[in-house]
């Protein structure tokens, strides 16, 4: 990990966020320690080389380092205290979960019997889940960090390299959630739909019941799992999504709070400053203002 840590390095220019040759791969920096505070994590594959994240989901923590990476399946908002030594700057790479390489894998692992076996009320319910890192998978993201450093590797190796990892996931005793993900009925998959479809309309106005359908659930059983899947209820869930849009708006394109509370579907400002305080302890004016540096995106990257 000292290897991908000084690899990762030169990839991370920036603090926050930082794109790379391949699409759906990026390079997360952070130079400071934070303690601990809300934000809101993408689906995805987050294998840290230097430095250590903590996850807090109810009464839950889930801690990945260059020992464990950490899957989620669905995005989900939640608290997450960042631990940084002096001079040694965190760096993770990030990795979009493509549905498109998963699903092939989990057909072969089918067709060879090889699949785990899951319960639809057991531990693929889960939505987030951290796992040891083998020697195996150390050596291929080094091969998979590497080759981001070239264009023409990128294209030519990059998807390959991502469909090993994911292989490699699928193998672990944990991927249980992973392998609900990519099969369309179970409540991890429709769920997933279900809140795709938040992330695209979250400055609507949005009901449960339309969720719900969405999901192929009734009301009350689409309101049970999702919150046993995301420890917020699907009002709570979408007020979070509102908030942390809104905090992009303010710190990244410096929108008046008006503007800000509009476009994440607010018609009370009043309503969005009180809310805004609350979920971040400090107001919406005074993150305008600078008032907090926060990654580039609160919601994408973490």
């Amino acid at each position: 990990m000292n290897q991908l840590a000084q690899c990762l390095s030169s990839l991370a220019n920036d603090e926050g966020y930082n794109a790379t040759h391949l699409p759906g791969v990026g390079v997360f920096k952070a130079s400071e320690s934070r303690e601990r505070e809300p934000l809101c994590y993408s689906q995805g594959i987050f294998i840290v080389a230097q430095g250590a994240k903590r996850v807090f989901l109810e009464q839950q923590v889930y801690e990945y380092n260059p020992e464990n990476y950490l899957v989620l399946t669905l995005p989900i908002p939640a608290e997450c205290e960042t631990r940084v030594s002096p001079g040694e700057p965190l760096l993770s790479l990030l990795i979009d979960i493509d549905l498109s390489l998963l699903h092939p894998l989990v057909r072969l692992f089918d067709e060879h019997n090889q699949a785990l076996a899951t319960s639809e009320g057991g531990i693929e319910s889960r939505s987030l889940y951290v796992c040891p890192v083998s020697e195996v998978f150390a050596a291929t993201v080094m091969r998979l960090a590497n080759c981001l450093h070239s264009p023409l590797k990128s294209a030519a190796l990059g998807r390959g390299l991502v469909q090993e990892l994911l292989f490699l996931i699928l193998c672990s005793e944990h991927a249980a959630p992973l392998f609900a993900l990519a099969r369309h009925n179970t409540h991890l998959a429709r769920l997933e739909r279900a809140m795709k479809y938040m992330h695209e309309h979250y400055d609507e106005t949005l009901d449960v019941e339309r969720l719900a359908t969405l999901a192929n659930m009734s009301p009350s059983t689409f309101h049970r799992n999702f919150r046993q899947m995301t420890a917020s209820s699907p009002i709570q869930y979408l007020k979070k999504l509102r908030l942390s849009r809104a905090r992009e708006l303010l710190q990244d394109q410096g929108l008046r709070v008006k503007q800000a509370a509009a476009m994440v579907g607010y018609e009370s400002p009043t309503q969005f400053s009180r809310e805004f305080k609350r979920y971040f302890g400090l107001t919406a004016q005074a993150c305008a203002l600078g008032g907090a540096i926060s990654p580039k995106s609160s919601w994408s990257h973490a």
